[in-house]
């Protein structure tokens, strides 16, 4: 069990996947939302919350003022279980939407008209760095002009290719294993 830390719903418990993902520890989180709210970036944003896992992070930014997440998920158990997640956040008075989007990511994105403001990529940690490539080179044109994309992935990973992409770096943290990249569409 995780839990939202924070918000309107701080404390409701989310379920996790068994098996097949790997959730943003409480510690990660916690920081990672901090500098977020510092930042202004949660109030009222469109979020996309991809390889969303237990939907921990779209559903975190929901109960701290984002306007929708979009909660992009491939396993079918696991999409059912962000569906009962969001229900939770719902039920703690969470009225913002939580779209459950069972597909693979970079086929979503390829698919979709949304855009969105903030986006999680929080892949599971044998994903291809050509793979996430692929799927930031898709995430690009769906970005509004000042959104922030965070990549969080095991610290023994290269940096996202963000030029492929037409973004940049931003900045990058370490927390234990983890790396959380920051970046953002390039200025013109």
């Amino acid at each position: 069990m995780t839990r939202i830390i924070s918000g309107r719903a701080g404390g409701t418990l989310l379920d996790v996947p068994p098996k097949g993902t790997r959730p943003t520890s409480d510690r990660v989180r916690e920081s990672l939302f901090g500098a977020l709210e510092s930042a202004g970036l949660l109030d009222d944003a469109r979020v996309a919350d991809l390889y969303a896992g237990s939907g921990a992070l779209g559903l975190e930014s929901l109960s701290r003022g984002a306007a929708s997440a979009d909660l992009v998920e491939l396993s079918a158990p696991a999409a059912a279980l962000i569906r009962k997640n969001a229900d939770r956040v719902r039920t703690a008075g969470i009225d913002a939407p939580a779209r459950v989007h069972r597909a693979n990511v970079t086929t979503f994105l390829t698919a979709s008209w949304l855009e969105w403001d903030l986006v999680f990529l929080d892949p599971p940690y044998d994903l291809s760095d050509e793979d996430l490539t692929r799927a930031l080179v898709a995430l690009a044109p769906r970005l509004s002009p000042d959104a922030t994309v965070i990549v969080e992935r095991a610290k023994r990973s290269a940096a996202p290719d963000w030029a492929a992409a037409g973004l940049e770096a931003d900045r990058d943290r370490a927390y234990g294993d983890t790396t959380m990249w920051w970046g953002r569409p390039q200025e013109p």
